[in-house]
């Protein structure tokens, strides 16, 4: 049986249905596909911040770890989650598609939360409760406990990186961004997937950890399970409804095989006039050619020059099975574009450093303070994060409704301020929130010792838990400003080739955030564990504070190489506007 025909309005250009025919506008994408997509991130965010959150008072309450492992393990944990968004995003790029990693990915994420479930609620996987005033140590977890531990952890870990790194794109592609209509609805899709997140979070921090705490962690990690299955069935429910892009292959891909390219013909001079380079405009198959901005030839990293220098003792037909030896000055350039990004790139990694004491030490400190509101409610020590969450969410608007308008005038700049403007100012905040830890475990200290209380990690300090509410802030707000102004820059430097990559980057400072705080932990518990330690497992006989000192000297050296760098970074779209002129000066002269 024939299909009708179709006229030109009615499908999607460059989007396929599940049947793989050209989708047809009014019956694929759109906003019914896009909630099932925003649904299922909210889901996401709910599990695996429902697990971190809260995982170091289990790790040190029911597991029986020291404060410095547990907060390493958790730190490792959100480190291997957005590391692995790098896997999750060459595999949909490049194997398999953002809908099926999606599909698979979080199918391991649900498999890890019904392991790390299970593991509470069987005894013999977790270590026998502490019997108070019994004078007997608590017996810590056994490698066998552990290892069922770590194996629910990193199963949740490689899901949730497989699945964030394509939740966001394959929401895009239910937009078609050359209809002004939709490209409008994909805007207001981000603002949406934001909300999402945040709701997710907020349900994480509040409802999800008072479960936890007190109906039990089979309650709440049961919890965490049901919902990302419920995510993925409702998710599988749209595949109907969804449209797909054909692949387009790993960026990752690209960058190795300029690299390649260049290093094979290390030993080839370059021509003096660049056009004589080999480009775009050279390769006849148009299955080959990838549609990209092109780009004027520039003078930094000319070593990656060489990968384009056409050699006439070979055949000059480019094909796949030559790309590792021949590419493309556009392509060239688009990795030139990547390496002028990293100095920024590495010099933001510091505050998610920073921000992955709002997880660990911070929620140990809330364990020793009063929590009480009035006479019966106790907060739970996870919860805190809440005031961490608000000031994100009261941020963004006070970012735009008052900062906005003030920049514009001051600064002459329609948009406010510019990305690597609102990231310096988000690191800024860090040095701040470290400093205000400080001083706050100072306080806390003392107040420890003037009760007399010590030696005893269990005791309450009469001091208000609210204490802590300033550190919070600061890292929210600072989140607010380097989150999105990362994202901007990453989304706005990268070549139009490349955005998956943009993610990938943006995610990997988050991941090396966390595994640099690890490292610092684990450098810091070897130097100070034999005299005085700063990270104690009764944090009351230890030097908390000095750690947060050296966090906020840390991000004020940080931020002052990161100002060095941005001072001397040049926008895309200034460098190509004053490339693009120099070039036109060179033809012309050429020509003349």
């Amino acid at each position: 049986m024939t299909s009708l025909p179709q006229t030109h309005g009615e499908t999607v250009p460059d989007a396929w249905d599940c049947k793989g025919h050209q989708a047809e506008r009014s019956k694929t994408g759109g906003w019914t596909a896009a909630a099932m997509i925003l649904g299922g991130e909210a889901c996401e965010r709910l599990t695996t911040l429902g697990i971190a959150v809260n995982l170091v008072t289990y790790l040190t309450a029911t597991m029986h770890l020291g404060n410095a492992s547990s907060a390493n393990i958790v730190t490792n944990f959100m480190g291997t989650s957005f590391m692995l968004c790098l896997l999750g995003g060459f595999v949909a790029d490049t194997f398999i598609g953002r809908y099926l990693t999606i599909a698979i990915f979080a199918t391991v994420q649900a498999t890890g939360v019904i392991i790390l479930t299970i593991s509470t609620i069987i005894p013999s996987l977790h270590p026998p409760k502490c019997i108070e005033n019994s004078g007997k140590p608590c017996v810590p977890a056994n490698n066998l406990q552990l290892m069922v531990l770590y194996l629910a952890l990193y199963t949740t870990a490689l899901g949730t990186g497989g699945l964030k790194s394509s939740v966001s794109g394959f929401g895009s592609d239910q937009f078609d961004d050359s209809d002004k209509g939709e490209k409008q609805k994909m805007t207001k899709f981000f603002n949406w997937f934001f909300f999402f997140i945040s709701i997710g979070s907020l349900a994480a921090v509040t409802v999800l950890v008072y479960i936890q705490d007190n109906l039990g962690r089979d309650w709440g990690y049961g919890i965490c399970a049901c919902a990302i299955l419920f995510a993925l069935v409702v998710f599988l429910l749209g595949t109907r409804r969804y449209r797909f892009k054909k692949l387009v292959g790993s960026p990752l891909t690209q960058i190795a095989v300029v690299f390649v390219a260049a290093l094979r013909k290390r030993k080839m001079e370059l021509p003096s006039d660049s056009a004589l380079l080999f480009n775009v405009d050279d390769i006849e198959d148009e299955t080959m050619m990838k549609k990209k901005q092109r780009l004027p030839h520039s003078k930094e990293f000319r070593f990656l020059d060489k990968a384009a220098i056409k050699d006439s003792n070979i055949d000059v037909e480019f094909t796949k099975e030559r790309k590792w030896y021949l590419s493309t000055l556009t392509d060239v350039e688009e990795v030139k574009l990547v390496i002028r990004m990293l100095p920024i790139w590495a010099t933001t990694i510091m505050f998610w450093t920073v921000y992955a004491q709002m997880t660990t030490f911070s929620v140990s400190q809330a364990t020793t303070m009063n929590r009480h509101i009035g006479k019966s409610f106790q907060i739970p020590a996870a919860s805190l994060t809440v005031f961490f969450v608000g000031s994100i969410l009261l941020t963004v608007p006070f970012y735009d409704r008052v900062i906005v308008p003030i920049t514009r005038k001051v600064l002459k700049n329609p948009q406010g301020l510019t990305p690597l403007q609102r990231i310096g100012l988000g690191l800024v905040f860090s040095i701040f929130a470290m400093v205000s830890a400080a001083l706050t475990e100072i306080k806390r200290l003392r107040v420890a010792q003037s009760h007399g209380l010590t030696h005893d990690p269990n005791a309450m300090i009469p001091m208000s838990v609210f204490w802590l509410v300033p550190q919070f802030f600061f890292v929210g707000s600072g989140e607010a400003f380097t989150y999105i102004g990362q994202l901007d820059f990453f989304l706005r430097e990268c070549p139009k080739g490349m955005k998956t990559m943009s993610t990938g980057l943006f995610l990997s400072t988050l991941s090396l955030g966390f595994f640099f705080s690890t490292l610092l932990v684990t450098i810091v518990n070897k130097v100070t564990d034999h005299n005085k330690p700063w990270l104690a497992n009764n944090l009351n006989q230890g030097r908390l504070y000095n750690f947060y000192w050296l966090l906020a000297l840390l991000s004020a050296l940080n931020v002052v190489i990161y100002l060095f760098f941005a001072k001397g970074y040049v926008y895309k779209e200034k460098r190509l506007v004053e490339e693009g002129i120099e070039l036109e000066e060179q033809d012309a002269a050429y020509h003349a």
